[in-house]
């Protein structure tokens, strides 16, 4: 299946309890879209989260997040890893 990783930006001085609580906000209903996140990352001092998951689409992906009340700002295949 598809990775993406997705960027949300404006969220400085995120905690960690913050950043658990919406990526299991994500995941309590990912199946939903067929979705699979991953893992999930926060720099507090910039404001920045990034997301991995598996996906059909970077759709769903877009849906998942819209559904949770905190929507990407940027959504990226990641079509090599190792």
């Amino acid at each position: 299946m598809p990775q993406f990783m997705d960027i949300h930006h404006g969220m400085k001085d995120i905690t960690t309890d913050q950043l658990r609580e919406a990526y299991q906000d994500n995941v309590a209903i990912e199946g939903e879209e067929g979705v699979h996140f991953e893992r999930a990352w926060a720099d507090p001092e910039s404001g920045t989260v990034y997301c991995l998951s598996e996906a059909p689409s970077a759709e769903a992906v877009k849906r998942i997040h819209e559904r949770t009340g905190h929507p990407a700002d940027e959504i990226h295949p990641v079509p090599l890893t190792v």
